[in-house]
């Protein structure tokens, strides 16, 4: 068994800043790319931002130098810090995981989602 879990997420006002962590656990033997999606309400789920395992990075046009992804492997956790958040960035957030399970399976994974309201 492997899970996501997602923590982080809040209200805040338009400008401000939050940080989301993601922590993977169970049966894992090693992960390759960890990113982060958002679904806003009547919208399709869209890639945030991803990173490699070698720390390679990728951002949607709408977030870049405002969104820092990063990572920790020895932790199996990856995070994504806001900044400058507008009302457009709320939405349900969610951490997704390629990994390779400790029975040798290529699998993808994706936490419960946590909400992210900007106020304006």
């Amino acid at each position: 068994q492997v899970q996501l879990m997602e923590s982080g997420g809040g209200l805040v006002q338009a400008g401000g800043s939050l940080r989301l962590s993601c922590a993977a656990s169970g049966s894992i033997f090693s992960i390759n790319a960890m990113g982060w999606y958002r679904q806003a309400p009547g919208k399709q789920r869209e890639l945030v931002a991803d990173i490699t395992s070698g720390g390679s990075t990728n951002y949607a046009d709408s977030v870049k130098g405002r969104f820092t992804i990063s990572r920790d492997n020895a932790k199996n956790m990856v995070y994504l810090q806001m900044y400058s958040l507008k009302p457009e960035d709320t939405a349900v957030y969610y951490c997704n995981a390629d990994l390779i399970t400790a029975w040798g399976r290529l699998e993808e994974y994706w936490g419960q989602g946590t909400q992210v309201t900007v106020s304006s």
